[in-house]
């Protein structure tokens, strides 16, 4: 569900219209609604029900200071895997005992900062790692509360861009090595061992591989007590999918929270999650103008519009789809087009080959689901300044970060 809606044909966010947004703010701009991304965190940590659970969002899919604060208010902690997301976090407000450290590739830096703050849990991803944390914690006259990320193995069934527990993914400890590397955490001055962690993957629509890794990660959660090892979080990461248009529904958020309060009846626990797409991704859209309208030697026909592949990467990286309408009442006319981005780049396709109502050059187009990993992602190639970005309540609006400019593209180069 979302607050992006028709009324006498044109598209609204809440009570805004999109087309008085654009002629203020300009376009290409990323617009998100208070009332869903508030309505989407008291969702997910509503199907957490019988579980003693933290949800903490993924700050990597939208990191905007307005979205975390928000998100923060409804109670919500953070998954970061940069020292520039836990400074993002903080400047948002968030306590530092909400926050978890994710990442195979943390600077020591960054673990200092974060020691520094005192955040809930570093999720270790390799040996090497537990060595350089322990180094550090000690010259800081500090412990580190540490989990372990263990691969468990299970297929997500995802795109392999964003599959994450396979015996070929980058990503955490091999489950056959997990007891020797607790050994070493244990052993290590600096470091506190308190919870075991894994992350299967990203848009994943069953819930039958979130079933398995809990099921896995239980048995091991019970064998590294045994071992005495005192954990006390579990941490199953995020990856629980979203609609995106494309004729696949994913699980509901109340048959995941059922699913895994099955699985883990009992256990004495604190389990950590780290919802990121689910929250975010159909709280925001993308809004952005018809440049012009062409025809290839082969007959295809192009709409260009003033947003890119540097402004939205998905369709490009994962040939991801995104349903695409007219903000302005839809004609009956229906046409076949490949909607593109001014970048040259021959994969700047925003949607190839799709039926769509007729459109003119200057009109206006929402890309709809574009919340996650949108402006995250986004870039300056082309020497292009990164688009706004719009939060709406009810009635009114905020920009809540400002479109850059050129002298944005070139601040800190030097002739």
């Amino acid at each position: 569900m979302n607050h992006f809606e028709r009324r006498r044909g044109e598209l609204h966010c809440e009570d805004v219209p999109l087309a008085r947004i654009a002629e203020e703010v300009g376009s290409p701009t990323y617009v998100y609604s208070t009332a869903t991304l508030v309505r989407h965190a008291r969702v997910f940590q509503d199907a957490l029900t019988g579980l003693d659970a933290l949800a903490c969002y993924a700050v990597k899919a939208s990191g905007n200071l307005a979205l975390l604060s928000l998100l923060r208010k409804q109670g919500m902690g953070f998954d970061i895997v940069s020292g520039g997301e836990l400074f993002r976090a903080l400047r948002a407000g968030a306590d530092a005992k909400t926050i978890v450290f994710s990442g195979v590739g943390k600077q020591r830096h960054e673990l200092a900062a974060a020691l520094e703050a005192g955040i809930l849990q570093f999720n270790c991803e390799s040996e090497e790692e537990l060595l350089q944390l322990s180094q550090v914690a000690v010259a800081l006259k500090k412990k580190a509360p540490v989990a372990l990320r263990v691969n468990p193995q299970v297929d997500a069934k995802t795109h392999p861009y964003i599959a994450t527990a396979l015996a070929t993914s980058k990503f955490g400890v091999p489950a056959q090595r997990i007891r020797d590397a607790y050994g070493l955490a244990a052993s290590l001055p600096g470091l506190e061992v308190v919870g075991l962690a894994c992350h299967i993957g990203s848009q994943i629509g069953e819930v039958k591989p979130f079933v398995q890794a809990a099921g896995k990660m239980r048995a091991l959660f019970e064998t590294l007590c045994r071992d005495g090892h005192d954990l006390r979080h579990l941490d199953l990461g995020g990856g629980l999918g979203v609609p995106y248009g494309d004729g696949k529904t994913p699980a509901a958020p109340d048959v995941y929270g059922r699913a895994l309060a099955r699985e883990l009846a009992g256990l004495d626990a604190r389990i950590l999650l780290e919802p990121g797409r689910l929250v975010v991704a159909n709280a925001g859209l993308l809004l952005t103008r018809v440049l012009l309208k062409k025809r290839s030697a082969g007959k295809r026909t192009f709409v260009v519009v003033d947003a890119g592949m540097n402004d939205l990467m998905r369709p490009a990286l994962y040939q991801a789809h995104h349903e695409l309408e007219p903000v302005a009442r839809p004609r009956t006319r229906i046409e076949r087009v490949d909607v593109v981005g001014p970048v040259c780049e021959s994969a700047d396709v925003l949607a190839k080959a799709r039926r769509i109502p007729h459109l003119l050059s200057g009109e206006l187009v929402a890309i709809r689901t574009a919340g996650a990993y949108g402006m995250s992602m986004a870039s300056n190639y082309n020497a292009r300044p990164r688009p706004a970005e719009v939060l709406v309540s009810g009635k009114t609006y905020k920009v809540v970060r400002e479109r850059e400019t050129l002298e944005d593209l070139v601040r800190g180069e030097r002739l």
